[in-house]
């Protein structure tokens, strides 16, 4: 079960930076009646929190590159090994004092998410996992979900908000998944959506204009869960065009041609 020194290197550092998160998060409750508006501290939570995971990050490999959701990308002296990181995955919960957000921070090498782990400290929970030995949730193994029917299965997703152009899409496809399943979730944090179906929670998720940072370290969870993990697109790349479908193996091609469809529709 041990991680190798990377990992751990990850986990301390995304344990650091929730403790930091955690005490801001109990002071969210009071913002609502500061001069300085909610949406000013929390911004700065965040920003500082991808400073802290920066900092020890880059001390610990000074070599690598790091990519982040707030600051300019970092090229390393080794091209071939890159931190992907998003420091407060679910700010708008964190702001509306919603306790499910989390860091998340994986790592890329040659191309390839080679580890991830992903961090909800309200919860305490420390999902990770390395290429090759198995996705985990703290000390315990996890798998995906043996549901093999739509009916009994639910679903993560993210519903477009502010304006954004995948609306029409993305009703789409809950007008054609809705009646088939058990039901949809949207609990505002990617990362922990992918490592909800890791997990065994949901059986799957799809999303459409994600970052890499949103999704990198779920990505590699879910993949050593048993989950299959593609883009939307199968020509696709899911980190490139920020569209990715995973879920367990036993429905995937079910849920992936209803996804599909509208895809193939637009």
């Amino acid at each position: 079960m041990a991680g190798s020194a990377n990992l751990n290197v990850m986990m301390k550092t995304a344990r650091k930076a929730g403790r930091a998160l955690l005490k801001d998060f109990t002071e969210v409750e009071q913002l609502q009646v500061s001069t300085k508006g909610p949406g000013d501290f929390v911004s700065r939570a965040d920003k500082q929190a991808e400073e802290t995971i920066r900092e020890d990050l880059m001390a610990a490999r000074p070599s690598y590159g790091f990519l982040g959701e707030e600051g300019k990308e970092i090229d390393g002296e080794d091209p071939t090994r890159r931190w992907i990181v998003d420091p407060l995955d679910g700010s708008t919960n964190f702001l509306h004092w919603l306790p499910h957000w989390a860091v998340s921070i994986a790592l890329e090498h040659k191309g390839q998410i080679v580890a991830g782990v992903i961090y909800d400290p309200v919860k305490d929970e420390m999902f990770w996992a390395e290429k090759g030995g198995g996705a985990w949730l703290n000390e315990s193994r996890i798998r995906a979900s043996a549901r093999h029917r739509l009916i009994e299965s639910i679903f993560a997703t993210g519903l477009p908000f502010a304006g954004r152009a995948d609306l029409p899409e993305t009703l789409q496809d809950l007008a054609r998944l809705l009646p088939a399943t058990a039901g949809v979730r949207r609990f505002g944090a990617a990362s922990l959506d992918l490592a909800y179906v890791a997990a065994g929670r949901y059986e799957g998720f799809w999303e459409r204009k994600l970052h890499s940072w949103d999704m990198a370290a779920g990505l590699i969870i879910a993949r050593e869960a048993g989950c299959m993990v593609e883009p939307i697109n199968p020509a696709g790349n899911i980190l490139e065009d920020g569209e990715v479908i995973i879920a367990n193996e036993p429905i995937f091609e079910t849920f992936a041609k209803v996804i599909r469809k509208g895809a193939n529709a637009a």
